[in-house]
């Protein structure tokens, strides 16, 4: 979300599932008692980790933001392992289109996203919430032989006590595969809080 980035452009689940096991076999084991799944109570960075987009795409430009955002607020919110945070770009990354990544290979990816944390970190900003375009709101057109999509993202930044609002422009291109993906994106305008509510709020 820096300026210079406006170009064209899971060891927590494992540990989740693991202890899910575990929980499950001892209930097993207790004779004479009812057996019932444990509820797992699955955090946000593990969700999205879990998430498996080559069978289960987003099915549409906003839904593809929405995930986009999620991972994007778990970049700048919590605290990740380095394991987590390379897991969540490789997700991210997922989701930009081909002639993007080419123009933004993934270690840049990761080095340039690594160092927009650590200059959000040192100024105390966190991303505390974002809202996508209503669907009424997406632009839709064909260039190219391409289905194209372009869309807002508003993300809500927090510093201290104050809030300032990034406004964000989006194009997404439809691929052979179906799935739309990020062609490229660019930071539109930044203003004040003005008590807009967010459709999601990071956690």
């Amino acid at each position: 979300m820096k300026n210079k980035m406006k170009t064209i452009f899971g060891g927590l689940a494992v540990v989740v599932v693991a202890a899910a096991i575990i929980v499950l076999f001892l209930f097993q084991n207790k004779k004479g008692e009812t057996i019932e799944e444990p509820e797992i109570d699955v955090s946000q960075v593990a969700s999205l980790l879990l998430k498996d987009i080559d069978k289960n795409y987003p099915p549409t430009p906003k839904e593809v933001l929405k995930y986009y955002s999620e991972i994007t607020c778990c970049f700048y919110n919590d605290d990740l392992t380095q394991e987590e945070l390379e897991s969540l770009a490789d997700k991210s990354y997922e989701l930009y289109d081909e002639e993007l990544k080419e123009n933004m290979p993934l270690e840049q990816y990761k080095s340039d996203l690594e160092e927009d944390i650590l200059s959000f970190k040192s100024q105390n900003i966190v991303v505390s919430g974002y809202t996508v375009s209503a669907a009424a709101d997406v632009e839709r057109y064909t260039q190219d032989g391409f289905d194209w999509s372009k869309l807002y993202v508003t993300y809500r930044l927090r510093q201290g006590t104050e809030y300032l609002y990034t406004n964000e422009v989006f194009l997404l291109r439809k691929d052979n595969d179906g799935h739309w993906k990020i062609y490229g994106f660019e930071l539109e305008s930044n203003t004040k809080d003005d008590g807009m509510e967010e459709e999601v709020l990071a956690e």
